[in-house]
């Protein structure tokens, strides 16, 4: 029997992002090979002729999974019964720019989408905030939308997780899919970090930690950690825009395995609300490990954290606090 089409909105759809993003979700990649989809795609208005020739390209695709293109500047159009918003749009840190400038202009962006999604999203609508600060976009954006459940708000650290798995995968000569269980805990930001304690490989022959596998401390507690925490930075560099196609798929493996699940045995990093799990406080949105079954998001508890961990865990968590005082500063 044929499935209903869910609902897709993205945000800042005419951007580098969302034009590698609607054509995965149109493919199948966020939400399997045999969901229909209807892409509700949002731009501000001086992007109105982008937009339109970003659904002329749907449409020449010729997706099969695609049952419809809204391509609009209007958030209540867009925003209209959508079941999965992914929040690509935002204001970017310019040159000369403080943080209180940026906070404040993402504050203004995502208090008018928050209310539109409040209002005429599904009531169980599933968020995913892209944008930087996603974190703190995120925790604005639940601000603004109480009726959301506070489980439906995450924000991407996917593409970090991802990133993590990429340099164990290189360093060891092993097959990407092999590795399993890497962490990142805390911010999307330079203060992340990301945590190969608890990570194997597969070999073939059995599961082995990574630690043991690779054998260099002095890379893992150094190196490893500041490449995937300035990747975004390296990759700016490179090829003079920011990485576009590897937060698209980031984001379509976190809708994914939100809403088809996480493999047994395995967890992803997600962005969600602190419980207070790990000595987090509680209140801020903070990168943990997660098991998804049924839609439904879940920390993985118990696992041993070590001195060098746990100060890593509270700085990240520090960051996190300060900025949303700092965001919270800027509503008043």
């Amino acid at each position: 029997m044929a499935k209903d089409p869910i609902k897709v909105i993205v945000t800042g759809a005419a951007g580098q992002i969302g034009y590698a993003l609607v054509p995965m979700i149109a493919r199948g990649a966020m939400l399997g090979p045999d969901q229909p989809v209807i892409i509700h795609m949002l731009d501000i208005e001086s992007a109105a002729g982008v937009l339109k020739g970003v659904k002329m390209e749907l449409i020449d695709a010729a997706f099969p999974l695609l049952k419809g293109v809204v391509a609009t500047a209007d958030v209540v159009e867009a925003c209209k019964g959508v079941d999965i918003a992914v929040m690509v749009g935002g204001f970017p840190r310019k040159e000369g720019m403080e943080r209180k400038d940026v906070m404040s202009e993402n504050i203004s962006i995502y208090k008018a989408q928050a209310s539109a999604l409040e209002q005429y999203a599904a009531p169980d609508c599933k968020v995913l905030v892209v944008a930087n600060p996603a974190n703190t976009n995120a925790l604005i954006l639940k601000e603004f939308a109480p009726s959301i459940p506070e489980k439906n708000v995450t924000c991407l650290t996917r593409l970090d997780h991802n990133r993590a798995l990429g340099q164990i995968s290189e360093r060891l000569n092993v097959h990407v899919s092999d590795v399993k269980n890497v962490i990142i805990w805390g911010n999307h930001s330079s203060t992340q970090y990301p945590d190969v304690n608890h990570a194997t490989v597969n070999t073939g022959n059995a599961l082995k930690p990574v630690r043991e596998l690779v054998g260099d401390d002095h890379w893992l507690n150094a190196d490893f950690i500041t490449t995937v925490q300035q990747r975004g930075a390296a990759i700016i560099k490179a090829r003079k825009r920011s990485s576009a196609l590897s937060a698209a798929s980031s984001a379509c493996d976190h809708v994914r395995d939100w809403v088809l699940g996480t493999p047994k045995g395995t967890w992803v990093s997600m962005g969600v609300y602190s419980d207070g799990s790990y000595g987090i406080p509680p209140g801020i949105i903070y990168s943990f490990p997660v098991t998804c079954e049924k839609e439904e998001w879940s920390i993985v508890q118990g696992l041993n954290i070590d001195e060098f961990s746990r100060e890593k865990m509270d700085a990240t968590a520090k960051e996190l606090v300060e900025e949303k005082s700092l965001a919270y500063s800027c509503l008043n």
